[in-house]
């Protein structure tokens, strides 16, 4: 898949994405306008996509196709995305004050506000995939993946780890269980949304797992690299955040030459692992090299 077409299919599943949202999200108007343009404000406010371009990029690895059920999946990994950084951004998280180059939630609506705005982005992504045109037992099983990977068993027990370990040296190994956690675990589940609702055999799931593993860390070491290297306006949010609030991170614990060197050998990692897919499973091989090579 060359340059061109990979941008064309990243574009074309971030324009589904943001249509599905729009459409998914309530009206700004009362009763609760505030909320529901806090709610709008968070969601909306641009982002990349990856989660909901992994959705897509799964599904036609395995089937071939991009059907329209997809579409609310890939709102609901959106919406836990957005809930998640409305809370991380909070003064009692990570205190930040730009996201996507826009004041942050707290920041534009109030910190009371912006808690609520989270808490209905995320009981709305359910409502997604428990309106899914999917067979009912393939919606349960969405349903607990994506609550699995979202709570005290995923991203929420990673920020958990990741407020713990703020001031602290930490050792590699937990640093990486910290991140499978936090940005991971996301990772993962947009990836198996998408291939389950394709209709997935074991064995695909099984390469799917390891190449979503892999991606999910790629991503906080290269997201690591960029808070040393990147700009705030490249990145949209205060450039050198974690070393502000003493964070352990990849190039901190590594360097930054051997951060890239890991970036680069879970890049590899993760495209060998979909050795049994054909040519469908291109754009999740970008995806890959995309994640290591981004700037914001």
């Amino acid at each position: 898949m060359g340059n061109d077409t990979f941008r064309a299919f990243l574009q074309a599943c971030q324009q589904r994405a943001a249509t599905a949202l729009e459409q998914t999200l309530p009206p700004a108007a009362e009763p609760a306008a505030r909320l529901k343009q806090a709610m709008r404000y968070s969601a909306l406010n641009g982002g990349k996509r990856v989660r909901a371009t992994l959705v897509y990029a799964a599904s036609q690895a395995v089937s071939g196709s991009m059907p329209d059920t997809l579409d609310k999946l890939a709102a609901a990994v959106e919406l836990v995305h957005a809930y998640s950084l409305v809370h991380d951004d909070l003064p009692a998280m990570d205190d930040d004050a730009l996201r996507r180059g826009q004041p942050t939630c707290h920041i534009a609506f109030g910190e009371a506000a912006a808690i609520l705005a989270g808490d209905a982005l995320q009981t709305l992504a359910f409502e997604c995939l428990a309106a899914a045109d999917l067979p009912a037992e393939t919606r349960c099983r969405l349903v607990l993946l994506l609550a699995l990977a979202s709570g005290a068993a995923g991203m929420v027990a990673g920020q958990d780890m990741d407020l713990a370990a703020e001031n602290r040296h930490i050792a590699l190994a937990d640093l990486e269980s910290l991140h499978r956690h936090k940005t991971g675990a996301l990772i993962r589940a947009s990836v198996q949304l998408g291939a389950i609702a394709a209709g997935a055999s074991a064995q695909q799931l099984a390469a799917l797992e390891c190449y979503a593993s892999a991606i999910g860390l790629a991503f906080q070491v290269q997201d690591d690299i960029l808070d040393i290297e990147g700009s705030t306006e490249e990145l949209g949010k205060q450039q050198g955040a974690d070393l502000a609030l003493n964070k352990s991170t990849y190039p901190g614990l590594l360097g930054l030459d051997n951060a890239r060197a890991l970036a680069q050998s879970l890049c590899d990692d993760a495209i060998a692992a979909l050795a049994i897919f054909d040519s469908h499973a291109d754009p999740l091989r970008e995806l890959a090299r995309y994640i290591i090579a981004r700037t914001s």
